[in-house]
């Protein structure tokens, strides 16, 4: 072949070869997974923990629930006025209800038992004020039989994922009050006293 026909096959192939590495390119898709994965991931990954968070806040409350329940019977049926329950042995038996290493109790549950006359009179208002909880705002006052009682529980939980800005959060931190309340009134296990 003479060197003229050799000069316009290379002028033709190199023409072609920007093409056919461009198809090439184009057909290749063996780090494409890893490349969606990857613009997926943050929303996913952020997604998952929002939701597990939001559970385990709402077993956090449900069982808080449950120990105001059982803490009222203590009081209802006379028997942590019978035993001469202090504020810090009534919270101590609420401790045992919460057993499993889900609560801080020691240091994180407030117990809040307030007296009142009437079913009406309840005040179940959260003691928080601009977005700081009040924990001097605590009271111990069981009372006697016949008497209206509420046992509060409260607990701040800490809360790590926000979701768009949609936050579980009502305190100030980054935290969220959890708050459980069982208003009943007291039955008659000895002579009626003052309310």
């Amino acid at each position: 072949m003479s060197n003229r026909i050799l000069s316009k096959i290379a002028t033709r192939v190199r023409r072609l070869l920007p093409v056919r590495v461009a198809r090439r390119f184009a057909r290749q898709q063996e780090g494409s997974a890893a490349i969606e994965f990857g613009l997926v991931a943050l929303p996913f990954f952020a997604l998952t923990f929002a939701i597990l968070e939001t559970a385990l806040v709402f077993f956090a409350g449900q069982t808080l629930e449950t120990a105001a329940s059982e803490a009222g019977r203590l009081i209802m049926t006379g028997q942590a006025q019978s035993a001469g329950y202090s504020q810090a042995a009534y919270k101590q038996q609420i401790c045992n209800y919460l057993a499993g290493g889900l609560f801080d109790c020691a240091n994180g549950v407030y117990v809040n038992v307030n007296t009142y006359t009437s079913f009406s009179s309840v005040n179940n208002t959260a003691p928080v004020s601009n977005g700081q909880f009040n924990t001097g705002a605590m009271n111990y006052t069981p009372g006697g039989p016949g008497c209206i009682v509420s046992v509060s529980l409260f607990y701040q939980w800490p809360i790590y994922v926000t979701l768009l800005g949609d936050s579980l959060t009502n305190l100030n931190g980054g935290y969220r009050l959890l708050e459980a309340t069982s208003v009943f009134r007291n039955e008659p296990y000895g002579p009626a006293g003052t309310c």
